[in-house]
């Protein structure tokens, strides 16, 4: 027992000699996993496949479709006076439970591959697959089915009641309850809103304007920027109204008059957007009447945690008034500070990045150069280990040998400290390489599942894109990525953590308001001193934990002259909200109302126009551009609650898991969150953190 405990990498270590045990372990896994030849081990209850060629990944495609369609007319095939759980709901949650990991297996490699002909034949796998269910979600004989065993009201438990009414809202949501004229109307509305915003993210992504400056109006940006930017035959230099190139202008160039033009061109981007959008929005509207609904918003909003539109510009403008004095001493100081740089200039919108960042520097001596000396990537993993160790009650070991797609990629289990139940496994590819997705997120591999006594564990993948150890100099991270990496991590225990009976309820497909919340929280273990000391080490001796100054600072640096961004931000989701719940509005005209109404008197730039190159409005978070706030207000509120006065405070961290974490989608999440809280969930933290 001794020698198998000695084998094991177990990160279930305590201390600031704990981490740097932890560390070397981790410096020696990597070395390891490279010189070792051995034969790559199975990952036991894991059925995602790694490592497919291009053409078995078209085959398991075409296998998951012929599987689900015999899985469906099985189910259709069914007398509607016959219905049971065991012939209708549970061949369903089998299918979804069994199939999704292999659905993942074909979808993933896009992601991770740097072959063109996998990537290739994953897109491809991922629509053929795609468009099998878009047909499953049509089928009017399975609707049938699954309709009468829900209206039998003969349910085994709550979580069967809850999967099966999903399912009945799911097909009506496709218009299953429809003459079948008003769903071919449906089908043509969904038609015609989907080539509408791709034609509205097209037009964005094909304008190639752009302005010219010399380097006199360029003062403030360094010197590898200038570098990276086209010149024209003049010699100026060619500004392309891209955020990689108008950002940087926003926030460090000294010149108001470029900041100013930069904006107002980026701003009036694509002004045929507009009449592309109202178009857009009528036929949302269209189809949300045709579905039952007063209008869009509430379509949208229905089936989540907000639940009406009502609900939304209520917490909207509640977390808005609540910001105004905040938002208006930041404004003063801004103001003054301009009035010092560049004289009795106006300031405008256009000056916020600008001199937020300025007056930011000037009250925190933070050089976030020096910051990031104190995030060896190694350390940072070994210390997010340890927190949620700690607070959810997790254990993590490497599993070697394991078959992965890359030499960097490193597969863990993990384990419930106390009863040593394996829980699941997650994939860490970290480290940057051709080819790769480019952002930090994290893909649900296999979800979750327990059907008929019958346990699936959760596989998640983490990817980020970290610069490895180069020449002996260890990957270090900028303080911007660990709290990424914290945020991700956070995705990666609720999947784990996830208990619910059906795979439809676990991982991570959770009510896109409540899916962010626990990342969320996890971010604050970055702005606390104990924490923080617990992931950094200067990279020379990684003993000498980042110090209490800059603790201090860093957490101060978070939230000064936050009130003024978060009302703007605000500005936007009233925006997409209003469009989204009446009909006819004159877009600019709202627009010019909101920005001076929010904005505390701060006039919209001249001639531009938002509404044409506001691409969220239009895929990803129609009408619900809220959720992001909505989120981190109720994350503050349970740090607040439970976990600012006691950072490592087990109980809560397991109370948090099993009440929050564990129920997944099975449950109500304003139920959940009021489970965990002891009353509903509340503004008044967020609002209190936001005030000087």
């Amino acid at each position: 027992m001794e020698n198998e405990r000695k084998r094991r990498n177990v990160l279930a270590l305590t201390g600031a000699a704990a981490l740097l045990a932890v560390a070397v372990n981790f410096a020696a896994s990597a070395v390891n996993a490279h010189l070792n030849n051995r034969k790559r081990k199975a990952v036991p209850g894991s059925n995602v496949r790694i490592n497919l060629s291009a053409s078995e990944i078209l085959r398991l495609a075409d296998r998951i479709v012929a599987k689900s369609k015999e899985v469906h007319d099985a189910v259709a095939s069914v007398p509607l006076d016959k219905v049971t759980y065991a012939n209708t709901i549970l061949p369903l949650a089998e299918l979804e439970a069994h199939q999704f990991p292999l659905v993942q297996s074909c979808a993933f490699p896009k992601l991770v591959s740097a072959s063109e002909d996998i990537c290739k034949a994953s897109i491809e796998a991922e629509r053929r697959i795609d468009a099998h269910v878009s047909r499953c979600s049509k089928r009017e004989d399975v609707y049938r089915v699954v309709k009468a065993f829900a209206a039998r009201g003969d349910w085994m438990n709550s979580e069967v009641k809850r999967f099966a009414q999903y399912l009945v809202q799911e097909f009506e949501r496709n218009g299953l309850n429809l003459t079948s004229t008003k769903r071919e109307e449906l089908l043509r509305l969904n038609a015609q809103i989907d080539e509408l915003s791709m034609r509205y993210i097209r037009n964005l992504n094909d304008d190639t304007t752009f302005l010219l400056f010399n380097e006199t109006e360029l003062v403030g940006l360094p010197p590898e920027f200038l570098k990276s930017l086209d010149k024209a035959e003049n010699g100026n230099f060619k500004v392309v109204l891209r955020s990689h190139h108008v950002s940087p202008i926003l926030e460090l160039c000294k010149v108001g008059s470029t900041r100013k033009s930069v904006a107002v061109a980026y701003g009036r981007r694509c002004e045929v957007n507009l009449s592309v959008l109202e178009k857009l929005i009528q036929l949302r509207h269209k189809l949300a009447r045709l579905l039952g609904y007063l209008n869009y918003a509430e379509y949208a909003t229905d089936r989540r945690m907000a639940n009406s539109s009502t609900k939304v510009f209520e917490f909207l403008e509640k977390i808005s008034a609540s910001l105004t004095e905040s938002a208006s001493k930041e404004l003063t100081l801004l103001k003054e500070l301009k009035r010092k740089e560049e004289g009795e200039f106006p300031f405008g919108v256009e000056d916020l990045p600008y001199y937020v960042k300025m007056i930011k520097e000037q009250q925190f001596d933070l050089d976030f150069g020096l910051v990031k000396q104190y995030f060896p990537i190694t350390l940072v993993l070994s210390g997010i280990f340890k927190v949620c160790q700690d607070l959810f009650g997790l254990r993590f070991e490497q599993v070697v040998d394991a078959d992965v797609w890359h030499q960097d990629v490193q597969l863990y289990s993990v384990f419930d400290l106390s009863s040593g139940e394996h829980m699941g496994y997650f994939y860490l590819d970290i480290y940057t390489r051709g080819g790769k997705y480019g952002h930090t997120c994290v893909v649900a591999l296999q979800n979750g599942s327990s059907i008929n006594s019958s346990r699936q564990i959760p596989v998640a993948l983490l990817i980020s894109q970290l610069q490895k150890e180069v020449d002996g100099n260890p990957g270090l991270m900028r303080f911007s990525e660990v709290v990424n990496l914290f945020h991700e991590f956070g995705h990666v225990v609720h999947h784990i953590c996830n208990r619910a009976p059906f795979a439809r309820f676990s991982g991570l497909r959770l009510d896109p308001d409540f899916v962010e919340i626990p990342s969320l929280l996890l971010e604050n273990w970055c702005y606390e001193s104990s924490s923080l000391k617990l992931i950094s080490g200067f990279h020379q001796d990684i003993t000498k934990p980042i110090d209490d100054e800059t603790c201090k600072s860093l957490k101060r640096w978070r939230c000064s002259f936050s009130a003024l961004k978060l009302k703007q931000e605000i500005l936007y989701c009233l925006f997409d909200q209003i469009i989204h719940s009446n009909e006819n509005v004159d877009m600019i005209g709202l627009f010019n109302h909101l920005h001076s109404k929010i904005m505390l008197g701060l006039p919209m730039l001249e001639g531009t126009n938002p509404a044409s190159c506001f691409p969220r409005t239009v895929i990803g978070y129609e009408a619900t551009c809220y959720s992001r706030i909505w989120s981190e207000v109720f994350a503050v509120d349970i740090f607040t609650t439970k976990f600012r006065d006691n950072l490592f405070n087990q109980n809560a961290g397991m109370h948090f898991r099993n009440t929050v974490l564990a129920p997944g989608g099975a449950k109500d999440p304003l139920e959940m969150l009021s489970d965990f809280l002891g009353r509903e969930p509340s503004i008044q933290a967020f609002v209190d953190s936001k005030i000087y």
